[in-house]
């Protein structure tokens, strides 16, 4: 099991997970936060305290769920798109663990359909239009 927090300690979680492979990806968000991630199903992530002090952010599809701390403002984990049973942690907020240890593996996020109306054109991945 790791354990995790964000940077002033009003969120914990704790993941129950092998941790074997790390992601990274090169959508517009990810790469803006720099993230670096673990995949896990999402009965793997428990929030242990501050599940109250979580922001939500979404955008575009609205189907990724992305959890902030509301004080100090770091990305914790996320629920993915592409796979809403699973959560991506912030592999950075774990206790005590060495990243270096893991390879990493890249993912694609650039090439996702964008179906905002109001997509800022910063955003990359095909339009498609959503009719509203």
């Amino acid at each position: 099991m790791h354990k995790g927090s964000c940077h002033c300690g009003a969120i914990h979680f704790s993941v129950e997970a092998t941790i074997s492979e790390l992601t990274t990806c090169d959508c517009s968000l990810c790469v803006k936060r720099n993230a670096r991630m673990v995949k896990v199903p999402e009965d793997a992530l428990t929030v242990l305290q501050g599940e109250a002090d979580l922001t939500l952010y979404q955008w575009n599809t609205h189907r990724a769920k992305h959890y902030f701390c509301r004080h100090c403002g770091i990305y914790v984990f996320h629920r993915k798109r592409a796979a809403p049973d699973h959560f991506g942690v912030n592999i950075f907020c774990l206790d005590d663990f060495d990243a270096t240890s893991v390879p990493i593996c890249a993912t694609e996020g650039a090439t996702m359909t964008v179906e905002d109306p109001n997509a800022r054109s910063e955003w990359p991945g095909p339009r498609v239009n959503t009719g509203t």
